[in-house]
């Protein structure tokens, strides 16, 4: 699908201001500054731990399930393709799908729930959009010469305003960011493929859990419900299962074109021509037809209901959460019992922040292993 948004991409003078970093930093001719940002987020420590955090089931209970790292990929994927049909910088599309969910906490949602709570007890909160922040800004070192991986406004802004917007009275500390703009397209279409991956993901890691059951999915999603029809149709005879996959496979695919021609329909409509005119538009013009809307939300809270919510997970959360919580805890309580990185952190940042953010770094693997030995260490 072709469009007429190249326009929108990031070019002339906002391409400038969008490729600024804080730190000057040598050209490389072979690959633009948002292929660069790519690779230094790849190389990133933080990056490399997605592979041990919960997307939504644990890698304990089985290899096979999606984790950050796994689903982070299945973002990309479908962001780059909306972007290249939209004509928009596909670089910085796949750069924001790569780090949109490096700021996530161990244990998925529980775990982000969790440091949220104990959090508020020190007046202060937990959001993983600006702790990715904090992460490209501050956590990483791999420079010499500066913390941080050093990485374009463009990219910066997008990790900050990719799923929603942040107002310059409650957050000051992020004016550099231009909170009174829209963001560009292409971080306003990082959110809604990641709906669209998660979406098509759970159901299957769901059915592949034994959580799920394929018959029960299409008697109450009706998205899967025609799609899995059609290849029916189209694969009279096939076992079910693999009639369930065409049929994610076409349902990711439905929600992509719509995606592309929704966006594509509301610039036109809306006489968008240019990043200024994305900017200054008083809504988001990424985003889902009604219908597809409406088949989205009634998909999320199916899945809220049956899966994310089901006894099996909820175990699994609670767990998650007190160990977190008891954590949490024992660092503020001994704070000379974390590692010195973050304790000389603590007279800048603030004893419960500092504990939030180890913790908010760690992978299910290692935090159950803290856990294990603080445990063993108190009975003591």
């Amino acid at each position: 699908m072709s469009s007429d948004l190249h326009c929108c991409a990031v070019s002339g003078c906002a391409d400038d201001v969008l490729m600024t970093r804080v730190h000057a930093a040598p050209e490389r001719p072979s690959r633009t500054a948002f292929q660069r940002d790519r690779e230094r987020i790849v190389q990133a420590r933080a990056f490399r731990r997605l592979a041990g955090k919960t997307q939504v089931f644990t890698s304990r209970a089985s290899d096979h399930f999606r984790s950050r790292l796994t689903h982070t990929i299945e973002v990309i994927q479908i962001a780059r393709s909306v972007a290249e049909a939209l004509g928009l910088n596909q670089d910085l599309a796949e750069t924001l799908a790569l780090v949109h969910d490096i700021g996530h906490p161990p244990f998925g949602h529980a775990g982000e729930r969790a440091l949220d709570e104990c959090l508020k007890r020190h007046g202060l909160r937990f959001d993983h959009n600006l702790h990715a922040l904090r992460i490209v800004e501050h956590f990483e070192q791999r420079y010499a010469a500066h913390r941080g991986l050093n990485l374009t406004l463009g990219v910066r802004e997008g990790i900050i305003k990719h799923s929603r917007d942040y107002s310059a009275e409650q957050f000051p500390e992020l004016s550099g960011y231009l909170l009174g703009l829209r963001p560009p397209l292409e971080a306003q279409i990082i959110d809604l493929a990641d709906e669209i991956a998660y979406l098509t993901a759970d159901l299957d890691d769901g059915v592949e859990s034994g959580l799920l059951e394929i018959d029960h999915i299409r008697g109450h999603v009706d998205i899967l419900a025609h799609c899995y029809a059609q290849v029916e149709w189209e694969h009279s005879g096939v076992e079910a299962k693999f009639l369930f996959n065409e049929a994610l496979q076409l349902m990711q695919n439905v929600l992509t074109d719509d995606l592309i021609a929704t966006t594509l329909k509301n610039a036109q409509a809306a006489g968008v021509n240019s990043l200024e005119q994305v900017r200054d538009h008083p809504a988001r013009l990424a985003a889902f037809s009604a219908p597809a809307e409406a088949q989205r939300q009634q998909e999320k809270r199916y899945l809220y209901d049956t899966l994310y919510t089901c006894p099996a997970l909820s175990r699994e959360h609670e767990k998650a959460e007190q160990v977190v919580s008891e954590l949490f805890d024992f660092w503020v309580s001994e704070p000379q019992e974390l590692p010195s990185s973050y304790v000389e952190e603590i007279e800048t940042e603030g004893l419960a922040r500092v504990v939030a953010d180890y913790i908010a770094g760690m992978t299910d693997s290692f935090i159950l292993h803290q856990y294990a030995q603080i445990k063993r260490t108190i009975r003591r």
